[in-house]
């Protein structure tokens, strides 16, 4: 036992330079593509932008004294990320007894300052029909405007995103869930949203409470990368993770079974010792 114990300890100390290495930074291909939280800090109410229907409105327009609201961002042609991100919160959205336009508010701002209100009009009647919930129109807006408005408050929540040579987008998942008087109350990440957790966001920010994110590093994970028009880079690096736990796990058992092993010997070492001679 003691002798294939030891054998899995050297295998263990033979990855020590693999965990040396590993770092928790995101690969080279994604500085400047993150979410930097600011957390129960106002975001920019005097910017303006582009609705639907082509007219210059204010984003203050869109917060009222009881009404929390969703802000996703991202861009209405992103190829793959933001869809899936629309079409989960439509799907959550479906699951709660609170309906869009009468107790919140859902926002989707464009970052690319080239994308028209016809394009956002679009995406707004695709997502109506599928929200399918009477008087969802009030409360479902879809903006586009200068590139100046959409990075003001890109920063303000922390969405940092990166344009391509190609001209698409690097930038991850999450959406913001802000006050009724526009302060950032939650941020929830990634491509899949609980009922529990979007019904307990929206009461929570509602009612003015600032909440706190749990776990971030789920955020790697839900990155589009246009170049490689995947998440290869993501899921590798969420597969380091998970070998570098797995290894923290082995040694921690490892060590417990030879302590074990250990006591075991000493006990009958003493047992032997006390036994009287024959």
């Amino acid at each position: 036992m003691i002798t294939r114990l030891l054998s899995i300890s050297a295998i263990m100390l033979m990855t020590q330079p693999v965990l040396a290495q590993f770092d928790t930074e995101p690969p080279p291909e994604l500085v400047g593509v993150d979410i930097i939280e600011h957390l129960d800090e106002h975001v920019p109410l005097d910017l303006e932008f582009i609705d639907d229907h082509g007219k210059p409105v204010m984003l203050s327009d869109y917060f009222h004294t009881d009404k929390p609201v969703i802000l996703q961002m991202g861009y209405f042609r992103c190829p793959m990320l933001c869809d899936l991100v629309l079409n989960e919160l439509i799907d959550t959205l479906k699951d709660l007894d609170w309906s869009a336009g009468d107790k919140f508010d859902v926002i989707s701002v464009s970052i690319n300052p080239e994308e028209t209100h016809e394009l956002a009009s679009v995406k707004k009647k695709a997502y109506l029909l599928d929200y399918n919930r009477d008087g969802a129109a009030r409360g479902f807006h879809f903006l586009t405007g200068a590139a100046e408005a959409s990075s003001q408050l890109a920063e303000a929540v922390g969405f940092q995103y990166r344009k391509q040579p190609d001209g698409e987008y690097a930038h991850a998942s999450a959406l913001f869930i802000l006050t009724p008087d526009g302060r950032i109350s939650r941020y929830l990440y990634g491509v899949r949203f609980e009922s529990k957790n979007m019904r307990f966001a929206l009461l929570e920010s509602s009612e003015g409470k600032i909440g706190s994110t749990l776990d971030r590093f789920i955020l790697w994970c839900h990155i589009y990368d246009p170049d490689a028009n995947s998440y290869v880079v993501f899921a590798l690096r969420l597969m380091q993770i998970g070998g570098v736990v797995t290894l923290l796990f082995l040694g921690a058992t490892i060590t417990i079974l030879l302590l074990k092993e250990k006591g075991r010997r000493n006990r009958e070492a003493r047992r032997s010792e006390s036994e009287p001679v024959q």
